[in-house]
């Protein structure tokens, strides 16, 4: 890429995995390193970028997306700078945990799944964070919150930036 000033511009994510590849390059057992790799690097996995390991690693771009879609690590769309678990296992659920759930997508205006448009939350329901005692139970990022009802939820979001 050339900037307006004429200067060639090098992406330093592109570079970072550049670098990935050339290390893992002729490896027997390399794709789920690498993914992991990439996925740390650009937060979550690209198409281009799983055509690009599919390239360099001489492996189709079938089996990369395939091991990407199967594991639960991989993500193929942005996510959040904030990842907010509900727990919504059977301790959770008894005392709650689905009407706090419910107050943070309300509060967040996001589904189960989804991300904001601001990427700063991602929410997903877990069956199990394993903190049944402090049931109903959620955590942002590693910070658990238990004991909660739905108008905590709000306080605990604006924590996070």
């Amino acid at each position: 890429m050339v900037c307006a000033c004429g200067k060639e511009v090098t992406d330093p994510k592109k570079e970072k995995l550049k670098e990935l590849l050339v290390q893992y390059q002729g490896q027997k057992g390399a794709l789920i390193p690498v993914l992991q790799g990439a996925q740390e690097i650009y937060g979550y996995l690209p198409k281009d970028v799983m055509e690009e390991i599919s390239s360099s690693l001489k492996i189709p771009f079938s089996k990369v997306y395939g091991v990407a879609t199967f594991y639960a690590q991989f993500h193929l769309k942005p996510r959040g700078r904030n990842v907010v678990r509900a727990c919504l296992g059977t301790a959770c659920h008894v005392r709650g945990g689905a009407k706090v759930f419910e107050a943070i997508k309300n509060e967040l205006g996001v589904g189960d799944g989804e991300t904001t448009p601001d990427l700063r939350f991602t929410v997903e329901s877990v069956a199990c964070i394993g903190a049944c005692g402090l049931a109903p139970v959620i955590m942002v990022n590693d910070d658990t919150y238990g004991r909660l009802t739905p108008d905590k939820v709000k306080e605990i979001l604006a924590k996070y930036e």
